[in-house]
């Protein structure tokens, strides 16, 4: 590809993706070019190819993406190949997830509890990952009665192990961000599981997660992100980032205090209310539904429900 050639040595401004990046000239070809902005912001998927090969890309398209090295967290490098995308998987395997519950005013205020002085602190079974387009399966014995429900939350991903961070540092561990549903079954989180909640929120497929990952450098004011889940097209929950008691920052600092928190843990923060068991009458998941996540600028997950298998 031809070259452009400004003065050696000069540092130009590009403005992408809304952004402005400062880049020092030399010769620079159109395809280093792009390679370089798309190493500073990404949106980040994870998929099988027409093998399944599972590949990790940015630059989707819907049908193909530009393949990046998969070990991001290590080497945010652009490989310069494409990839048929055949099947977006969830955008990464976190080591470990962190989540916090009643972390939205009004979803505290519509369980009737009180607002957390502390984060609410509880975890899930990494294993309870699926992708966003995956099915979610309800577990025999949450059938009859109904008992599973929705949440949809902001998931954010540590990029370097976090100890002792302070607020006004935390966001500096941020990776990025990328959409969860924390699917829960309400008897087995309030009665099943010995008074703590893990047992309720870790069946496999309770953890849809995606459609992609994106860089922190993408996402300006996690404050102010907006949240939406449907069922059956129906609007269930609808809400803002601004409704957090605790922000990401005051998260991050609070969690790793004394602990840390390694690179590829997964937090999430917490959902807007809007969630069945607290409707009059309740509705929970049932086979036949679907289920849809969303976050603006993170992109929107499309779940079926199914029955699980019995074996």
């Amino acid at each position: 590809m031809a070259g452009i050639q400004p003065p050696p040595n000069m540092e130009i401004c590009i403005y992408f993706h809304g952004k402005n990046f400062n880049i020092t000239t030399g010769v620079i070809t159109l395809a280093r070019l792009a390679k370089t902005l798309m190493e500073k912001t990404m949106k980040i998927i994870r998929f099988l190819d027409d093998n399944n090969n599972v590949c990790t890309g940015c630059d989707y398209h819907g049908d193909s993406a530009t393949l990046i090295a998969p070990d991001f967290f290590a080497k945010h490098e652009v490989l310069e190949q494409k990839a048929t995308v055949k099947e977006l998987l969830p955008p990464f395997n976190p080591v470990a997830i962190l989540c916090i519950g009643l972390n939205y005013r009004m979803h505290a205020e519509e369980t009737g509890m009180p607002i957390p002085e502390n984060p609410v602190l509880f975890m899930k079974n990494p294993a309870a990952v699926t992708g966003p387009f995956g099915k979610i399966e309800l577990p025999l014995s949450c059938l009859d009665p109904l008992q599973v429900d929705y949440e949809v939350e902001l998931g954010v991903v540590i990029g370097k192990d976090a100890k002792n961070v302070s607020k006004e540092k935390a966001l500096n561990h941020v990776y990025g961000y990328t959409c969860v549903n924390d699917v829960s079954a309400r008897r087995w989180q309030k009665h099943g599981g010995g008074g703590q909640w893990v047992r309720g929120k870790s069946f496999d497929t309770f953890c849809p997660m995606g459609p992609e990952l994106v860089t922190a450098d993408e996402i300006e004011d996690t404050c102010n992100l907006e949240l939406e889940s449907r069922l059956n097209g129906r609007i269930m929950q609808q809400g803002s980032t601004s409704d957090m008691i605790f922000s990401v920052a005051d998260l991050i600092s609070r969690l790793s205090i004394s602990t840390t928190l390694l690179t590829g843990t997964l937090i999430l923060t917490g959902t807007p209310s809007g969630v069945g068991f607290a409707r009059t009458p309740p509705v929970y998941l049932k086979p036949g539904d679907i289920l849809e996540s969303s976050i603006k600028g993170i992109g929107t997950m499309i779940n079926p429900v199914v029955a699980e298998n019995s074996y």
